[in-house]
């Protein structure tokens, strides 16, 4: 969704310096829109483009490289020019342009306090009749040998300030312990499941779900005792269906500066989302595809987003993720997406290029690779970490081969994925 500058308030458009340092009045507008994305400005349906046909973008290698000298690091902006010359683009021009916005200085693009205060400000004195009419809310918790840190996260949901929720916990443990789930002061409905399958414990729960609203949870995380109120307010306010909370993270680095204020969201979390039903009813569950494996949420992310819907990223609904060691996903054999447990396990899981081909091709998830595989070689708990990230892109090299097999690997069954097709049921 691009904002038109041309159609934002007075005020808003005092968030965006237009750059007309541009070569095509085009690149100054998606110069533009792409400062009001980032710094929070959520526009109504009359202040976007509403046929991006008219607005296709004209190539134009110098306003290419200034765009991504204001807004990136040299070493992406060394990174594409490189890619750049490898891929038989004219080489007098890409080194032209290349050296002309060199010394073009970066743009910090958050908001600044003050701004993200009087955006804040005005969502807190927020009457919200959604949050008045008090609708019921389905939290739905799939969980696996997790009971020590499961009875956390059922005493921070009997703190809730929100009265009208059901928990369904879809309970993958084998021996399931029954009387775990007795003397809590929650309206808990148990799904004792046999099959270690993530993604179908979730679907189930969906799928018995009685609340118009899903709020998707994991058995590792801390909330507040208004976390289910902030989700609820948050998409009355902005008009959305879908309320995209942040997550800080004990293990592997923590909160970004975005999750300070309200965006639109580049990221949906299953461990901490609220989705109207309705989204479900139109886009589909979540695919089975990427069973035991990772990305289910980013693709269901991706999937209402190209069905038309909203996410809001939600600075109110914040929770804690402790990143256990044990139980859940982690018994499957990765700590995230890049990283198995192995080194010569499929890198990255294969579900994660199978939901890069099937959305993007396969000459882009190639790309791709070569940006995401060298830094995951740097154990998960230091992937902030600049310096070491740099490192891993060096060992890569010395360790080409050894690497080269755990992504062939990764190409093949990701393939075979999208030979079978999508598993996507419907409610």
């Amino acid at each position: 969704m691009l904002i038109d500058y041309d159609l934002l308030s007075a005020e808003l458009r005092e968030l965006v310096e237009l750059d007309t340092a541009y070569i095509t009045e085009q690149a100054i507008r998606l110069d533009a829109a792409y400062q009001g994305l980032i710094k929070g400005i959520i526009p109504n349906e009359e202040q976007c483009i509403t046929d991006p046909a008219e607005k296709e973008p004209v190539e134009n290698v110098l306003d290419n490289y200034r765009f991504l000298r204001k807004y990136y690091g040299t070493h992406w902006y060394v990174y594409v020019f490189i890619l750049r010359l490898l891929s038989f683009h004219n080489p007098f021009r890409e080194t032209s342009a290349f050296l002309k916005n060199l010394f073009v200085k970066r743009k910090p693009l958050y908001p600044d306090q003050e701004v993200q205060q009087r955006a804040l400000a005005s969502f807190d004195q927020y009457d919200s009749k959604l949050l008045r009419a008090q609708p019921l809310v389905s939290v739905i918790i799939p969980t696996l040998n997790r009971y020590e840190y499961l009875k956390d996260v059922l005493a921070d949901l009997e703190q809730q300030d929100y009265p009208n929720f059901e928990v369904l916990i879809c309970d993958q443990t084998a021996p399931l312990n029954h009387s775990f789930y007795e003397g809590w002061s929650l309206d808990i409905r148990l799904i004792p499941q046999e099959e270690k399958a993530l993604w179908l414990a979730r679907n189930r729960c969906i799928q018995e779900a009685k609340g118009a609203y899903i709020l998707l949870f994991d058995d590792d995380s801390r909330v507040e005792a208004d976390w289910i109120a902030q989700h609820l307010k948050a998409l009355d306010y902005h008009k959305v269906n879908i309320s995209a909370g942040v997550t800080d993270t004990l293990v592997g680095g923590g909160l970004s500066q975005k999750s300070a204020y309200f965006h639109f969201s580049d990221v949906f979390d299953t461990g901490n989302a609220m989705v109207h039903k309705e989204v479900f009813h139109n886009v589909g569950l979540f695919d089975r595809q990427f069973e035991k494996q990772r990305m289910g949420d980013g693709e269901f992310g991706l999937r209402t987003f190209l069905n038309g819907y909203r996410l809001i990223s939600n600075p109110g609904a914040k929770r804690i993720h402790l990143k256990v060691g044990t139980g859940g996903l982690r018994q499957m054999g990765s700590w995230d997406a890049f990283r198995p447990k192995s080194l010569l396990a499929p890198r990255p899981i294969p579900s994660v290029l199978y939901l890069s081909r099937k959305y993007f091709g396969n000459s882009s998830s190639v790309f791709w690779l070569l940006i995401t595989v060298p830094p995951s070689l740097i154990p998960y708990k230091w992937k902030r970490n600049k310096k070491l990230r740099l490192l891993g892109i060096m060992i890569s090299f010395l360790l080409f081969p050894l690497i080269f097999i755990p992504v062939a690997i990764s190409w093949q069954q990701s393939s075979q994925k999208i030979k079978q097709g999508p598993k996507i049921t419907w409610l």
